[in-house]
């Protein structure tokens, strides 16, 4: 646990951005010493009220570089009677939301601004209730703040601040067009800040729809990973992965792990191997009901479940401190999937490790990888499962216990002769022949030879 009694150190880095003394205290409480590249680029524009073009992969400090100036701002100017919603950010998945609205509430403890984290999936009540008691801040997920517009708890009227995060991921899901819903009812006098992990054309058209002059900030592009983060590969027959999960977890220097697979089942499957091995393991994807999905986040962050399992859907979803261990039980076929997965560890500075599991369907991948990121990944030769090319091993018993028998050949009766049918059972029945009346023929046309 941090402690809560911190001093701000008079050197600290951070009070060079024109942070204020309340924020400082609450980064000091929260561990940080240095600012990250996006921090240090990005704060002092947003603190000069400039609209802002960011392009950060996750794992570079990026909320922070948001949240520190958003605290600041609104919280130098007085607000009189009930509070009224005055930055909204926007972001794709909940699990994002969740951890994005923890960062405010971590830098803004010392301060007396309010925020609430609005998402789909769970009952709308406490969301309201927050809303109806008043809230500077907002960070919402498109499809629950649109259905709370429709309903009259949500005005945007008083926006002064909009941040749009993870644009390119918004495209991805198809939020495009309730990303414009939101934009038609913005105040037009606003700051708005955009970030996007990758810059392709219709992200540079959306953003030009969105800023006002913008000034740009680049850090880490996405075609290169953490450097704190030690990159290692096994090359393994597909059927010896889960036994070479169980084996690499032995280790007890890692404490607690992330896993990613390719598919909702294979999570789910990874999930039952490990906990029949006594690991305790819990997956979160699309398929999980919300409350389970944040319950299995919340036991990893405990250190309670030593395991999460997930799909690449929540790859830019999760967000845990001093996380060090990412295996890639699956390796991606997007390239780019490998960068934003690994980025789950050494964030902000930190070291981390990954660990990828290859077979021969996935060697293409890994040299899209590579190509990508421009660097070979270490081999990891000596282990108890080495490549073989063979047909996969089936998975023992063990690991995967049959629920079901295996149905068997039924018996034919013993001393049972044939049954003879009569070719007359295949002949038409009179009333199924029709009249010769009813029935067309047509002449085959005649040919001359010559």
């Amino acid at each position: 646990m941090k402690s809560e009694v911190s001093p701000v150190n008079e050197n600290s880095p951070f009070k060079a951005l024109n942070i204020i003394e309340p924020i400082l205290r609450a980064i000091a409480v929260e561990g940080y010493k240095t600012p990250t590249p996006i921090q240090e680029q990005a704060i002092p524009i947003v603190l000069k009220g400039k609209d802002l073009l960011g392009c950060a992969q996750t794992g570079t400090g990026k909320t922070a570089a948001f949240a520190v100036p958003i605290l600041q701002m609104l919280g130098e100017k007085k607000h009189e009677g009930k509070r009224k919603i005055r930055s909204l950010i926007l972001t794709p998945t909940r699990e994002l939301a969740i951890q994005i609205e923890e960062s405010f509430k971590a830098y803004g403890r010392y301060t007396k601004l309010k925020s609430v984290v609005i998402f789909g999936g769970v009952s709308q009540y406490p969301q309201t209730q927050y809303l109806k008691d008043g809230v500077d801040i907002v960070i919402a997920t498109p499809g629950r703040l649109l259905d709370l517009m429709n309903q009259k708890f949500i005005s945007l009227q008083d926006i002064e601040i909009f941040v749009l995060d993870e644009a390119d991921r918004m495209l991805d899901m198809g939020f495009i067009h309730d990303i414009k819903k939101v934009l038609a009812v913005l105040p037009k006098k606003r700051q708005s800040l955009f970030f996007s992990a990758t810059m392709p054309d219709e992200i540079i058209k959306l953003a030009g729809t969105i800023l006002k002059d913008p000034s740009h900030v680049s850090v880490t592009p996405i075609s290169s990973t953490v450097d704190t983060i030690d990159q290692f590969v096994y090359f393994v027959d597909k059927g010896n992965k889960t036994a070479l999960l169980v084996d690499l977890l032995k280790d007890p220097k890692i404490r607690t792990a992330l896993v990613f697979t390719r598919t909702k089942h294979g999570a789910d499957k990874v999930v039952r191997v490990l906990q029949n091995h006594n690991i305790t393991a819990e997956a979160i994807h699309g398929n999980k009901a919300q409350n389970a999905r944040q319950r299995a986040l919340t036991n990893f962050k405990a250190q309670t479940t030593r395991v999460l399992v997930a799909t690449d859907i929540a790859a830019r979803g999760i967000d845990v401190n001093d996380l060090e261990y990412v295996i890639n039980y699956e390796i991606s076929n997007i390239a780019e999937m490998y960068v934003h997965r690994i980025g789950r560890t050494g964030r902000a500075g930190s070291k981390g490790t990954s660990y990828s599991f290859c077979d021969a369907e996935e060697r293409p991948f890994l040299r899209d990888v590579e190509k990508l990121i421009a660097k070979k990944i270490t081999i990891i030769e000596n282990h108890p499962y080495p490549f073989t090319g063979i047909i996969p091993a089936k998975s023992s018993e063990k690991e995967f216990p049959r629920k079901v028998a295996e149905r068997k050949p039924e018996a034919r009766p013993q001393n049972k002769k044939p049954v003879h049918r009569s070719p007359d059972r295949f002949k038409p029945k009179p009333a199924e022949i029709k009249s010769p009346k009813t029935v067309e023929y047509r002449r085959k046309p005649q040919y001359k030879t010559v």
